[in-house]
């Protein structure tokens, strides 16, 4: 038996001192046990901590309740901890209580009730490491003045479990193929990621962690594939880590399935918030995952109660387990468990044995657990504690009160054991790998994003005179790559046949199906290109996703994701611009080409015709990083003189007359009206070159001697494209396009009445000849 401390932290309102009595009292059920009170005094805006013991002693402490009231004025409680006193058996096994809320100062005020209970055998040194976890929490931001401290402080127990007693890695090799996935959805937590992986040796150094988020430091705000060894993918907009996560357990899924579990055989785990919970992609991407039944996807949700403007009683009141169970979820409520490591342990090993469908493990923590004033506060989700407070809580758990960035050798030799100990399962996945006799080469290409040696020799062509779709020879050009790029994954929002996603013999992807390469996204767009970027980033999958480029408005945040992380996947868009028809203006884009070019790193390509076409694919395959490709509905012929390699580039001249007098430059569909439009010039004695630009990006990397030798600044020239005309000023002296939206008539109807025809092209071209001057001479 063992009677119960009760660690009570007050603090008093900023100009009044708070005198009067504190009483805790212990309850089971409504009846009170023991009490005890306090003559209470605290200065203005300071806050102390109470040791107080109750009388009476008691085993079966897993019933009981303790509550405080204040009768000290402005005085306020904040979350307080039910600790085994110093010496007894209890604290000398490891046991511990759970921290516990009080969200009013009376007994009948509202309150959490918090029901401590005993969890098995904890070593001192895990302790200890977890304390350490919440400081590093708390000195990274206040290096920086800036940051989440709240949520990381109150999520190290849970860190700690995964990256000691769960999840299977090496940290020697982030990279491992096989090795268990971490997502952060909650990336504003960013400090909790870097600290693990500091801890467990993935190259992150103290000094990295002192220079958080500080410029050229691998700890930026927010978790980035690329810039930090061990982050898997680029959260920090919330919801995009849940959704990316479901990709990644998709492309998990489609790589067992397909090469057995002796070469991939690994789980994906996410830490996501309320705010991640509140954000819609995150329920399109949860509704899909159920459907799916995407098993070895666990979601630990950290049900803090907090946002940035208040309680979730604000704005959320729905019941997120009664949710994802509708969703085809098996869902566990922990409870109030967040400092509970074997409570913690045995929820995330019931998730992680589930195979059959995705898990959303529920947990209740305290944010900013311990501090003294912070915790349970909305100010804890961002940069709220300072110089004292961070004293006072390093004090609590028994850590160098005024020393910073204070790692003790025996916890990081303690964690660098912990990132060591998949070291085995790696080498033996290794062994296994050099003995695969399977499909080799289908293996070998998808870990790495590419293709069979020679697939570019399966790529189709066209005779010129054809009149094709370039979606329609998108759609003929992925057929084609199928079996040569056994990576190549995707489909449409409820769009696969209009969009030229469809993956013919390729299987459907679904819970009796893991195998297939056809996945049906519903009407989706949003999660659609998230869980795009997870499959990207997870490896053995390039995924190829689909809708109509008005909708890609839809996806804009994922895409931005992509640009960022560098993920390879393939957006495809057609039905490019008001030659869309009769659906109208709210399905003819006109801003998106300019919108989309805006984003940086992001590849955008609209070919002229099939044979562009094939062009962009052979550029999407070859390179690094995201890209779109921006394809017509209606048919376009296939013309003299394009070709597939020039695409790379990303302009060439089409046409090259004799002493030319100006030129055109197209994208898409328009380029055929420049051609159209020169041939009548050329009738009237004027020469016009044509250039065809179908990428912005590909051909801003080119020098500037080449960009000269295609442009040719010395002539006129006049853009001609189907949308906005924005930024069109950096290539040519003038752009006829479209500055409005457009209407619903047939397709031809709306491009000539909009000025998009052969006939206006020449009359804007004659006008630019009589009288503009060259770009050469402006």
């Amino acid at each position: 038996m063992w009677a119960p401390h009760l660690v009570v932290i007050v603090r008093c309102a900023p100009d009044e001192p708070g005198v009067g009595a504190l009483e805790v009292a212990y309850f089971r059920g409504e009846e009170r046990i023991a009490r005890n009170v306090q003559p209470l005094q605290v200065e203005p805006g300071k806050f102390n901590y109470r040791l107080v013991r109750a009388e009476l002693e008691f085993t079966d402490y897993g019933t009981v309740e303790a509550r405080a009231r204040i009768d000290a004025g402005p005085v306020t409680v904040v979350p307080y901890t039910l600790l085994p006193p110093p010496g007894s058996r209890a604290a000398a096994t490891g046991h511990r209580l759970l921290p516990l809320r009080v969200l009013g100062n009376s007994y009948g005020g509202p309150r959490v009730r918090g029901v401590p209970t005993v969890g098995g055998p904890v070593t001192s040194i895990e302790k200890l490491g977890i304390n350490v976890i919440k400081a590093l929490a708390m000195d990274a931001p206040h290096a920086a003045r800036s940051g989440h401290q709240g949520t990381a402080m109150a999520l190290a127990p849970l860190a700690h479990v995964l990256w000691t007693r769960i999840m299977r890695y090496d940290a020697q090799r982030p990279d491992w193929p096989d090795r268990d996935r971490f997502v952060l959805s909650a990336g504003h937590a960013s400090i909790l990621q870097y600290a693990m992986l500091y801890l467990t040796g993935h190259g992150l150094t103290l000094e990295d962690l002192r220079n958080f988020r500080q410029w050229g430091s691998p700890t930026p705000g927010h978790p980035e594939v690329g810039c930090t060894p061990g982050v898997e993918v680029t959260t920090g907009p919330l919801g995009q880590g849940i959704a990316n996560a479901v990709g990644m357990a998709i492309a998990e899924s489609q790589m067992r399935s397909r090469y057995g579990a002796d070469v991939c055989d690994h789980r994906i785990f996410v830490i996501a918030g309320d705010g991640d919970l509140s954000e819609g992609v995150s329920h399109e991407a949860a509704s899909l995952a159920g459907h799916l039944g995407l098993g070895r996807l666990v979601v630990v949700y950290d049900d803090n109660e907090v946002t940035i403007d208040g309680g979730t009683d604000l704005a959320l009141s729905d019941d997120a387990a009664a949710r994802f169970r509708a969703y085809g979820w098996h869902v566990i409520e922990l409870g109030e468990a967040a400092e509970d490591l074997d409570g913690l342990e045995a929820g995330l090993r019931d998730a992680a044995a589930v195979e059959d469908r995705p898990t959303l493990l529920i947990v209740r923590s305290v944010i900013a657990a311990p501090a003294p004033a912070a915790s349970g506060t909305p100010a804890a989700h961002g940069y709220a504690i300072f110089d004292d407070e961070i004293a006072a809580t390093k004090d609590l758990m028994g850590l160098p009160a005024e020393e910073t960035f204070h790692v003790p050798p025996e916890v990081l030799d303690y964690y660098r054991r912990a990132g060591t100990a998949g070291q085995d399962e790696r080498f033996a996945w290794e062994a296994r790998t050099a003995a695969f006799d399977g499909d080799r080469s289908g293996l070998e290409a998808c870990l790495a994003s590419t293709g069979r040696a020679g697939w570019d020799g399966s790529l189709p062509s066209w005779e010129p005179g054809q009149s094709v779709a370039t979606r329609k020879a998108s759609n003929v050009t992925l057929q084609a790559l199928l079996p040569v790029v056994p990576g190549l994954t995707g489909g449409g929002a409820d769009l696969t046949g209009n969009t030229g996603t469809v993956i013919a013999d390729g299987g459907v992807f679904s819970a009796r199906g893991p195998g297939g390469r056809q996945i049906y996204f519903g009407v989706r767009e949003h999660a659609m290109g998230a869980i795009a970027n997870g499959m990207a980033l997870h490896g053995g999958a390039i995924p190829v996703v689909g809708t109509f480029l008005v909708f890609a408005d839809y996806m804009r945040p994922a895409v931005r994701l992509a640009a960022l992380a560098e993920a390879k996947a393939v957006f495809v868009w057609p039905h490019d611009s008001v030659g869309v028809g009769e659906d109208g203006p709210t399905h003819q884009p006109v801003e998106h080409l300019a919108s989309l070019r805006a984003i940086p790193g992001l590849r955008v390509i609209r070919p002229a015709d099939a044979t562009e076409t094939v062009g962009a694919w052979r550029v999407a395959l070859e390179s690094a990083g995201p890209t779109a490709l921006i394809l017509t509905r209606q048919g376009v012929p296939v013309l003299e003189g394009t070709r597939t390699d020039a695409v790379a580039a990303g302009g060439y001249a089409l046409r090259e007359p004799d002493e030319p007098s100006l030129t055109l430059v197209g994208t898409g569909s328009e380029v055929s009206v420049c051609c159209d439009a020169a041939a009548i010039l050329a009738a009237e004695g004027v020469a016009a070159r044509v250039v065809s630009l179908p990428s912005w990006e590909l051909f801003a990397d080119q020098p500037y001697s080449e960009q000269a030798r295609v442009l040719r600044p010395d002539l006129p020239s006049l853009a001609v494209e189907a949308g906005s005309t924005m930024g069109w000023s950096r290539w040519t002296d003038e752009a006829l396009g479209i500055d409005r939206f457009g209407a619903s008539a047939p397709g031809a109807v709306v491009m000539e009445k909009l000025g998009i025809s052969a006939s206006n092209v020449a009359d804007r071209a004659r006008a630019l000849t009589a009288g503009a001057p060259s770009r050469a001479a402006l």
